[in-house]
């Protein structure tokens, strides 16, 4: 497949970058086109859809039920077909699949992942998707990518010169992601859809020593976060600033200007790849993780819990969130649940559990590689697999970077 468009040609191939007005802005980051720019200072791209990116998910519990009948033909083709095989094969609640194949002890490791705008910068909403898709396989510690495929719904809310200029920055977006990554998009699927939808497909063919099966949690372990959380929060709170009646229930708490940086470092964090993450892993031995995406921090905490052979249970002391999330949070009461665990994040970070004379070392490495601070925020002790955040835990103000 093509991913081709007559009206922005070739200027969105050059990479030109817009040298005027804030020298920190999004501009910045992408290819200039002067048709998109001519839109940009109106355009919202969140407006073709009502849910916003991985909000969109099916309930936790709901998803369970759904997926009974696959882990049971899952199961049972795994007991008819490959019994012979010493690799395991892993799929239903996980975050990839990971499939033995017939020749040489290789696996072909898998994921699939989309989502609704949550930004309105059509170049950066690309990178956030491709960056979340392959977020699944970083989860699993694997490192490599061989190919990514990119999924879009094209919204019929928009106009001709709307779609001929967004998408293909979406496209861009996506497409220099996965560059980033190592990886490159070799197709997909284009459609019209009543709302906005931008996600794709991952694969890697690897060695079992590639990927590190997510349930060797031990009593002792720590668990370590490699994001912070709140992109939720920031992407409404951003929203809300055109919103009076909605910015007057969090004005008191949070300034504009708190806002617009919390935005921004929601989609600078978003965008990030968990690929460095995913490396130290083998390096400081970790036992297990998981991305922390649509169910929050709690939901995926527990759904980790559940896959551990050993009885054990997280608990959940520490919450590092976006500078002034937590209090636009607790303004809105219940809404959005952020302190409990269960706000929705996309593109989160790494939940990892590692041994606890690693965990400082693992945070201190990725700080030095990344320029990002990792949070080691709780403990894994003897239970029955499941997982808690304590009454109040202490939450750690992350601020905007410079």
């Amino acid at each position: 497949m093509s991913y081709q468009s007559s009206v922005a040609q070739d200027s969105l191939a050059a990479a030109q970058l817009e040298m005027a007005g804030n020298p920190n802005s999004l501009a910045l980051r992408r290819p200039f086109d002067p048709v998109a720019h001519d839109l940009e200072a109106s355009f919202r791209l969140t407006r073709f859809a009502d849910l916003k990116g991985r909000s969109c998910k099916v309930p936790q519990d709901v998803l369970g039920k759904l997926v009974e009948s696959l882990q049971q033909d899952y199961s049972q083709q795994e007991q008819d077909q490959f019994m012979h095989v010493a690799i395991p094969r892993i799929g239903i609640g996980l975050d990839c699949s990971v499939t033995p194949l017939r020749h040489g002890g290789l696996c072909l490791v898998q994921t699939t992942d989309f989502f609704y705008p949550l930004v309105d910068d059509p170049y950066m909403m690309g990178k956030i998707a491709c960056a979340n898709v392959l977020s699944d396989l970083y989860a699993m510690g694997v490192t490599e990518c061989d190919n990514m495929l990119m999924l879009l719904g094209v919204s019929t809310k928009m106009t001709e010169k709307e779609r001929d200029v967004v998408i293909p920055l979406i496209m861009r977006g996506f497409k220099d992601s996965a560059l980033e990554a190592g990886t490159s998009v070799t197709g997909g699927q284009t459609v019209i859809n009543p709302w906005c939808t931008i996600g794709g497909v991952a694969t890697t063919i690897c060695q079992p020593n590639e990927y590190i099966v997510p349930d060797n949690a031990v009593m002792g372990d720590v668990l370590v976060l490699t994001k912070p959380l709140g992109t939720q929060v920031a992407v409404n709170a951003h929203q809300w600033l055109d919103q009076p009646e909605r910015w007057n229930r969090i004005k008191l708490v949070v300034s504009e200007e708190d806002v617009r940086k919390a935005y921004h470092r929601a989609m600078d964090s978003m965008s990030r790849l968990n690929r460095i993450a995913a490396r130290l892993m083998h390096k400081y031995n970790a036992h297990g993780s998981t991305d922390v995406t649509g169910f929050g921090l709690l939901g995926h905490a527990q759904n980790l819990a559940s896959h551990q052979k050993n009885e054990v249970s997280f608990v959940i002391h520490n919450l590092p969130v976006i500078a002034k999330m937590a209090a636009v949070a607790k303004a809105c009461g219940n809404m959005f649940q952020l302190l409990q665990g269960h706000a929705p994040e996309t593109s989160g970070g790494l939940l990892i559990c590692l041994p606890r004379e690693q965990a400082a070392a693992y945070c201190k490495d990725i700080e030095k590689q990344e320029g990002y601070q990792a949070w080691i925020i709780g403990i894994v002790e003897k239970g029955n697999r499941t997982a808690r955040i304590i009454d109040k835990p202490r939450v750690i103000e992350v601020p905007a970077k410079d």
